[in-house]
C-alpha cells in the first residue's frame, strides 16, 4: 500500500539538506523562504518527528531526517532517470533544449541566438532556465551551460569561458553629484551586490575584486543584494548603483554604452562557464552543432571597453 505522502513538503525538506539552508532551498525552488519553512514544519508535524537542527547560518539534518533526506533524494533521483528515458524517446531530433541560469540567459544568450537560428533553419532552440544550484539533469535538457568550478561527476565536460570582473555603472553617475572619480568615491554611492551563496569563497564578491587588485574598499552609503545577476545588471543600467561586472554579462551593456567602467582595475573570477553533456549525447549532430555555435561566439567577443575618461 502506497500512503498519499506530501511530496512538495518532502522535497522542500531534500533541498533544505541537501543546500543546507532555506534560503538556498528557496532559492532552487523558486518559492519564498517562509514557504519553505512552512512545508518542513508541517512534514515534521505530520511525521511526529524534528528533522532538521536549525541554526543562524546552516541546518543540519537530525539521524532521522538525513534518514529520510537521503530516501527522498534516491527516489527522485530514479524517477528523474526514467523520466529522462521516456522524454529521450519523444524529444525531436529538430528540437534542442539548453539549461542555463537566468541571468546568462538574457544578457548572453538571447541576444546571439538569431544567429543560431540563421545559421541552423532545421533547429528549434527551447531554453529552460535555473538556479544551477543542482546538477545538471539530462531529463531537462540535450546541453546544459553551467556556472563554477567545473566539478560535474557522471557527465561530458568542457570549458566554455573564463569570468573577468571589474566595476561597472551607468554614465549618469559619472557626470552627475557626487561622481565617481576614485575609488574612494564608492562610499557616496550604493554598491550592488549579486549573491552567490552557493560559491562560498570562491563566489565572486566586490571584496575579492578589491583584495586580487590590491585595493580597500571604502564603506559604501549603502548595499543593495540581488538573486539573480540579470537584475544586478539592470539595476546598474538603470543607475542604482555601481556593480561587480562580470563579463560576459555585461560586455553588451558596455559596448552600447549604457553601462561605463569608472576603473581600469580587471581581475579574473575564480568561476567560470562549462558545457555540460550527457556522455551518450556527445556525438550528437545537434549538441555537437549548438558546441560549435556556441565557443565560436566566444572566440568572437569583444575584449572589455577602455574606462571611462573621468571629469575632474
Amino acid at each position: 500500500m502506497i500512503i498519499n505522502l506530501p511530496f512538495s513538503a518532502l522535497r522542500a525538506f531534500e533541498a533544505v539538506v541537501r543546500l543546507s539552508g532555506f534560503s538556498a532551498a528557496a532559492m532552487e525552488l523558486g518559492v519564498s523562504q517562509s514557504a519553505i519553512s512552512q512545508h518542513v514544519k508541517a512534514l515534521e508535524e505530520w511525521l511526529g518527528q524534528d528533522l532538521l537542527i536549525r541554526g543562524a547560518r546552516r541546518s543540519q539534518p537530525t539521524r532521522e531526517g538525513e534518514q529520510l533526506a537521503r530516501a527522498v533524494s534516491d527516489g527522485l533521483g530514479r524517477i528523474s532517470d526514467v523520466c529522462a528515458q521516456l522524454r529521450d524517446r519523444t524529444r525531436s531530433e529538430n528540437t534542442i533544449v539548453i539549461s542555463c541560469l537566468p541571468g546568462f540567459a538574457f544578457t548572453w544568450l538571447f541576444p546571439r541566438l538569431l544567429n543560431f537560428d540563421t545559421n541552423h533553419p532545421h533547429l528549434a532552440v527551447s531554453i529552460v532556465t535555473d538556479t544551477g544550484q543542482h546538477p545538471f539533469s539530462a531529463a531537462d535538457a540535450d546541453i546544459g551551460i553551467r556556472y563554477g568550478l567545473g566539478d560535474y561527476p557522471g557527465f561530458h565536460v568542457e570549458h566554455l569561458m573564463h569570468e573577468t570582473l571589474t566595476p561597472v555603472c551607468a554614465p549618469s553617475l559619472l557626470e552627475g553629484p557626487p561622481g565617481l572619480n576614485v575609488l574612494d568615491d564608492l562610499a557616496l554611492h550604493t554598491l550592488l551586490h549579486d549573491e552567490n551563496e552557493s560559491f562560498g569563497t570562491a563566489a565572486p564578491t566586490w571584496e575579492f575584486w578589491a583584495r586580487n587588485c590590491g585595493l580597500s574598499l571604502p564603506k559604501p552609503l549603502k548595499s543593495r543584494r540581488f538573486g539573480q545577476s540579470n537584475l544586478v545588471v539592470q539595476a546598474a543600467i538603470q543607475g542604482l548603483g555601481v556593480a561587480l561586472g562580470r563579463k560576459p554579462l555585461v560586455i553588451d551593456a558596455l559596448r552600447d554604452v549604457r553601462l561605463v567602467r569608472p576603473f581600469a582595475e580587471i581581475t579574473q573570477s575564480p568561476l567560470s562557464y562549462w558545457l555540460v553533456v550527457r556522455h551518450d549525447r556527445t556525438e550528437s549532430a545537434k549538441v555537437q552543432d549548438f558546441s560549435a555555435w556556441i565557443r565560436a561566439e566566444v572566440l568572437a567577443e569583444p575584449p572589455l571597453p577602455e574606462p571611462a575618461l573621468l571629469k575632474n
